[in-house]
């Protein structure tokens, strides 16, 4: 009879810096064309999603604007913006800088930080600069696909619409 252990364990390999690249920007483009319904698709079925201020962050505070603790979370959010929220059409774009790769938190995760500007466009055509800060991203590999397993959306400022509809 064979011990489970005498086998070695499946090694999980961490995605690539151009897996992460593609994810961040698949996500972005994903949003800005209001593909909402893929959204929580982006994520682990476990991930976090945190919207918070820089002042909270550096604070430690856990207050966030947003927070979704797994994709069930996120799937109700994208429920909810088409039949529960009440608010005026608008868009994004998203503006994303070139990551940078930080220290990795396992052997199977790529952690990075992207700085990014979001301008929302009303459906009268009004233009604003919505949203400035970074992302503080984990990316793993699951199935197969490079998917966030945490992302953190740290807006540089603490004057924030009070209804996000759409994720950031």
């Amino acid at each position: 009879m064979h011990n489970v252990l005498d086998k070695p364990l499946k090694q999980v390999a961490a995605p690539t810096r151009d897996q992460v690249v593609d994810l961040i920007t698949a996500y972005a483009h994903s949003v800005d064309d209001m593909r909402l319904d893929a959204w929580p698709q982006f994520f682990t079925s476990d991930a976090l999603y945190h919207v918070t201020t820089r002042e909270n962050h550096e604070a430690g505070l856990p207050i966030g604007v947003v927070r979704c603790v797994g994709r069930g979370m996120m799937q109700d959010r994208v429920k909810a913006f088409y039949s529960a929220n009440i608010f005026e059409p608008h868009t994004y774009s998203h503006m994303i800088g070139r990551s940078e790769f930080l220290e990795p938190t396992s052997d199977v995760a790529i952690s990075a930080r992207s700085n990014f500007q979001i301008v929302r466009t009303m459906e009268t055509g009004r233009m604003d600069l919505f949203a400035v800060g970074k992302y503080l991203d984990e990316v793993v590999i699951e199935d197969g696909q490079p998917c966030f397993r945490k992302r953190v959306v740290i807006l540089d400022s603490r004057n924030v619409d009070i209804l996000i509809v759409i994720p950031l």
